[in-house]
């Protein structure tokens, strides 16, 4: 598997951190459920699992982050957007899984939380909490109607996350979704940024892809979707794309969803048009400030006063990791071939490489 930025494609022009990954910011985790089964005589072929974004190394039920959301067209559905608009606190791992699974992974978190912390059995605002679980749909290549996910499945990502960088394509939450008509999935990328004298700062994306029209897919700046004569996957709406972000810049909520409205930016970059049918949420959170309790403990004034930057570098590195996420997820999947023998194919590399050539693109 090689990447776009191992093969010379232009991808901006913010330095990536170490890993080019979320967990380049310092203690966010990630952990793959990945469900991938044949058909049987109880269910069609299954191509779907969960994936798991800790914001921190802790417990985010004891300690929140701030965060904010955006919705560029709300075809989709994300568990917990009401208390992270109305509050701006994140106090749960962010999962993702598909459309018919969100309950599943719901009840799984809360319960799992429940297991492993007696104390959130009681009683009193200190021991409630809500998961927060978006879904995009993979219907297409997954019989979701089999309702695949168990508890079991929410446990593995939530247990199995790490710092190292996650796995891309066709894992976890992506192992069943379609992006350009291409097979696609989980992507990931990071960048660097300063934006204020000598103080340099994180932000990385993780993205679920499952959206968009072949014909307008645009990588370096061509248009390779036309180029590509591949069979395209039967009809379905525009589809969905869930957007993590994160940064270690001290921010508030309230800029939180500034940068979170910026990754639609990041979508449009390849050839994302924001569907009537199509469901493109952003979630971004700080994991510069814990928020203890339920009345959100935290020194705003230190938070506040310590982050006056320039937005625009922050801006610009939050639609540059968004966009090469986005890539990732395309060149990191491999054919695969779901339910009702439909048949996802990976993205041509070659034919994208030969159309960047002619173009002068590559690097």
């Amino acid at each position: 598997m090689r990447l776009p930025r191992e093969l010379g494609i232009p991808l901006g022009f913010f330095e990536p951190g170490p890993a080019n990954a979320i967990t380049d910011v310092a203690g966010v985790r990630v952990g793959h459920a990945t469900v991938a089964e044949d058909a049987t005589e109880r269910h069609g072929a299954l191509r779907t699992g969960v994936t798991a974004i800790w914001p921190h190394e802790g417990r985010p039920w004891d300690e929140g982050v701030y965060a904010g959301v955006s919705v560029a067209n709300g075809h989709g559905e994300l568990i917990g957007i009401s208390q992270l608009r109305e509050w701006g606190v994140l106090r749960s791992p962010l999962m993702l899984t598909s459309s018919l699974s969100l309950g599943a992974v719901y009840d799984g978190v809360a319960r799992w939380a429940v297991d492993q912390d007696p104390r959130q059995a009681g009683h009193g605002a200190g021991a409630f909490f809500m998961p927060v679980v978006a879904e995009v749909s993979d219907l297409v290549l997954s019989d979701n109607r089999a309702f695949p996910i168990t508890r079991e499945h929410v446990a593995a990502a939530l247990e199995g996350a790490t710092t190292d960088p996650p796995a891309q394509g066709g894992v976890g939450a992506g192992t069943g979704t379609i992006c350009y008509d291409l097979k696609a999935g989980i992507g990931t990328a990071s960048r660097r940024f300063v934006a204020e004298p000598g103080v340099e700062w994180t932000i990385g994306a993780l993205v679920q892809t499952n959206y968009g029209e072949r014909r307008n897919l645009t990588i370096g700046g061509v248009p390779v979707g036309p180029l590509i004569d591949l069979p395209i996957p039967p009809p379905r709406h525009e589809g969905s794309c869930i957007v993590v972000l994160a940064t270690d810049a001290p921010l508030l909520p309230h800029q939180l969803r500034r940068v979170a409205a910026r990754a639609v930016v990041g979508l449009t970059r390849s050839g994302a048009f924001v569907g009537n049918g199509s469901g493109e949420i952003a979630v971004a959170f700080s994991t510069a400030a814990r928020v203890a309790g339920p009345r959100h403990d935290v020194d705003l004034h230190a938070v506040a006063d310590g982050f006056n930057p320039n937005f625009n570098p922050l801006f610009e590195a939050s639609v540059e990791a968004v966009h090469e996420a986005v890539l990732n997820s395309l060149f990191a999947a491999r054919t695969t071939t779901g339910y009702r023998d439909v048949v996802a194919h990976a993205l041509p590399v070659d034919v994208v490489l030969d159309a960047l050539d002619r173009r002068g693109v590559l690097r």
